[in-house]
């Protein structure tokens, strides 16, 4: 049984606990929190402990999930408890995944221990179907939609934001660059290809001309975007705004044949009820993939590209073959 730790306990890591909780090859031995522990309620009688525990000595655990934000907990908690464990993350701000990998690299190389970063669906699934797409139809154009749904990360950037008490942001693909794509276009600028529904709580006296300026200027988050802010109640935020539904579709059109006479398309789609609770899943299965690579003696970071797609399933070698293949 592979003993898994759960690294914060919000949406990604309820639905990572979901997913450690119907593997029949893994154990959930604690949930870390930053919160008091007796307000934190898992399933079961899984045991609840101050992340500060993983520092002070070590955790039973043969990997992490960790399950906080990109915007300023996982840059800092992922190379930290790297040292120490292995561990998986799901660090999604894109322009900043080179400089995450080096510093997770380097500890966990110091540390003798495995990473795998930016798991989940985008960066995750969808970034081995851009690579797939690439490496078959060389001859191509493509590229990624997301959404209709809620952003986890984004949401949880405008939540950092002074003055905002609660948040969702929805992505929506632009119809019309997506059918140009499917077509063979190319050369949108992200602009073109979505738009950001922004719904905030505001925090009792808090200026909400200068919260939605912090919105739609964030970079890397909402100043490439057509961006529209609205202010609600709680009340409005929890009846309208409580399910987190996501998905979106990556596509890649190309030419092959000697003349480039025969068109292709490669299109993976995800339509998703719960965005945390397949997110969870993903983690799970990246952390067994962590666990396997470290039990071969590798060390260091790794992302999707660098798995083995059998390590991620439970089933052996063999049957994979015999019923997959």
């Amino acid at each position: 049984m592979i003993r898994v730790g759960i690294v914060g306990y919000g949406n990604v890591g309820r639905g990572a606990e979901a997913a450690v909780l119907q593997s029949k090859d893994m154990v959930l031995t604690g949930v870390f929190t930053r919160r008091s522990p007796e307000s934190v309620r898992p399933q079961g009688d899984t045991p609840v402990l101050p992340v500060s525990r993983l520092m002070e000595r070590g955790a039973d655990v043969d990997v992490l999930l960790l399950c906080g934000g990109s915007a300023t907990d996982l840059p800092a908690q992922t190379p930290e408890l790297a040292q120490r464990y292995c561990v998986v993350d799901t660090f999604d701000t894109h322009a900043r995944i080179p400089e995450h990998f080096a510093r997770v690299d380097a500890a966990a190389k110091a540390g003798g221990t495995a990473a795998i970063i930016s798991t989940g669906w985008d960066p995750g699934l969808f970034s081995l179907m851009r690579l797939l797409g690439t490496a078959i139809l060389p001859d191509g154009t493509g590229d990624t939609f997301w959404g209709p749904g809620v952003s986890q990360g984004h949401s949880d950037a405008v939540r950092r934001i002074e003055g905002v008490a609660d948040a969702r942001q929805y992505t929506i693909p632009v119809q019309k660059t997506v059918n140009a794509v499917r077509r063979g276009e190319s050369g949108f600028t992200a602009r073109q290809k979505h738009t950001r529904e922004v719904y905030v709580v505001l925090q009792e006296g808090a200026d909400p001309q200068r919260v939605a300026r912090d919105i739609i200027t964030m970079p890397n988050y909402f100043d490439e975007y057509d961006t529209t802010v609205h202010f609600i109640s709680a009340e409005e935020m929890a009846v309208e705004h409580s399910a987190m539904p996501h998905g979106g579709f990556v596509i890649r059109s190309g030419k092959l044949g000697p003349a480039h006479q025969y068109d292709s398309l490669m299109e993976f789609k995800l339509e998703l009820s719960s965005n945390p609770m397949f997110t969870g899943a993903v983690m799970a299965a990246f952390g067994r993939a962590c666990y396997g690579l470290h039990a071969r003696g590798k060390t260091g970071c790794f992302t999707v590209f660098d798995v083995p797609l059998g390590l991620l399933s439970p089933v052996p070698a063999d049957e994979i073959r015999s019923k997959l293949l």
